[in-house]
């Protein structure tokens, strides 16, 4: 796939860029795994807003993806490359025998008509877009829907052109680089799928105007220096004043950039041999 680039007709379109869909084979989802996707506005169930700056945005629908991979030793055909409007990579439709179909993220250089497989055996080929247990994949290899827990099913390295690297393997524990720097152990017993994923091009996009970002259901972020003194710490004062408010916080004044909030007890320090910089 590759960037596509917009004739500078309005100043919004000076500075967008889009993809090409190059890749995408099928324009309609598959009825049969799709559900309706309710919105909230960043509200809570007593309507208060508890994260700022969700509302608005495209009607979508969930595409129903198969992160933990549990149909073991049936290959599947690749019959569909889609575009999926909840995250940045693309998926790929999946055909097992007896007219099973699912979804599963799409790693870059899949096409279709490839052949994947879940396994579980030591012989299983790498190959990307196979899914088997760290403990029979080679150190070196690029992977991603890892495994945190095992049948937990992949919750980490799943955006756009991502992927983690299998340093080493020690006792029941292999060392996983992320995509963040850290290194972190994980179980030999937990699956990951080969490969990077799709879509490496995401970062480069370019929205080029503040209604795009309404499409994604993005509000806008307001300075709290453009603020009055009610609605924020920083608000208030004559002109362009940053002296009432020296220290950076949030709206409800407590410290931020660089003010540590995560507890420590919410570190899994055993699993971490190198902390993300």
């Amino acid at each position: 796939m590759g960037i596509k680039k917009f004739s500078p007709i309005t100043p919004s379109r000076r500075h967008m860029s889009g993809y090409d869909f190059s890749e995408i084979t099928k324009k309609e989802p598959e009825k049969s795994l799709i559900v309706h996707l309710k919105k909230s506005g960043g509200r809570n169930n007593m309507g208060r807003i508890t994260t700022r700056h969700i509302g608005g945005g495209h009607k979508k629908m969930l595409r129903i993806i198969d992160f933990k991979r549990q149909m073991f030793e049936i290959p599947g055909k690749v019959t569909a490359i889609e575009y999926d409007p909840n995250r940045s990579a693309r998926i790929a439709l999946v055909e097992y025998p007896q007219n099973k179909k699912s979804y599963i993220l799409a790693p870059l250089g899949l096409k279709v008509g490839d052949t994947v497989i879940s396994s579980n055996q030591k012989d299983a080929e790498i190959k990307v877009g196979n899914c088997l247990p760290l403990r029979f994949i080679p150190s070196g290899t690029l992977i991603h829907n890892i495994e945190i827990n095992k049948g937990s099913g992949g919750q980490i390295v799943r955006s756009a052109g991502s992927s983690a690297q299998i340093m080493a393997k020690e006792a029941d524990f292999a060392h996983i680089r992320l995509p963040s720097g850290e290194v972190r152990l994980v179980s030999l017993d937990c699956h990951a799928t080969i490969g990077q994923l799709s879509n490496i091009e995401h970062e480069a996009i370019s929205l080029g105007k503040a209604g795009r970002s309404r499409w994604l259901g993005i509000r806008p972020t307001v300075r709290g220096l453009a603020m009055n003194p009610v609605d924020h710490p920083h608000g208030g004062g004559e002109g362009k004043s940053g002296q009432g408010n020296p220290h950076p916080v949030t709206p409800w004044g407590k410290p931020t950039k660089g003010y540590k909030t995560r507890r420590a007890r919410k570190y899994s320090d055993k699993f971490i041999i190198k902390r993300r910089k």
